[in-house]
């Protein structure tokens, strides 16, 4: 039998905080458009309202682990000055808060990218913390 690694706190994670959207598909093929307030490597916040939430998260309640709703997000990262690239990265809504009467954050950590999308993350989140960090 192999021993299970420990899962890596996300939390540690280092987030940065971005001003975009991001394209949510569901598994049954509804999408909407939510602001992104930070990402990681690991995953994205985004803010939606109640509309969204209730289209996104069935009984507005948290997700349980092994219950994740599995969702497609697609976000634009500038790879190069004035070059945005589409990151197409699939995952799971893992969190959930209300944050205002009308204002919910949902916590989405990646699970898979297409092509180079990890890198461009990667890249993006490493240029943002190394700037801010002076």
């Amino acid at each position: 039998m192999k021993p299970v690694a420990a899962k890596p706190n996300l939390r540690n994670q280092q987030r940065v905080d971005v001003a975009t959207e991001a394209r949510i598909e569901k598994t049954d093929g509804s999408c909407l458009t939510c602001k992104v307030s930070n990402i990681s490597r690991t995953g994205l916040m985004v803010l939606c309202d109640q509309d969204s939430v209730r289209k996104l998260v069935p009984g507005q309640k948290t997700p349980a682990p092994g219950n994740w709703i599995s969702v497609t997000t697609t976000f634009s990262v500038p790879v190069i000055a004035n070059q945005p690239v589409s990151v197409i990265a699939g995952g799971n809504i893992v969190h959930m808060r209300r944050i205002a009467r009308d204002q919910f954050q949902l916590g989405i950590q990646f699970s898979e990218f297409e092509g180079n999308g990890f890198e461009y993350v990667n890249n993006y989140v490493s240029k943002l913390l190394s700037t801010s960090s002076h």
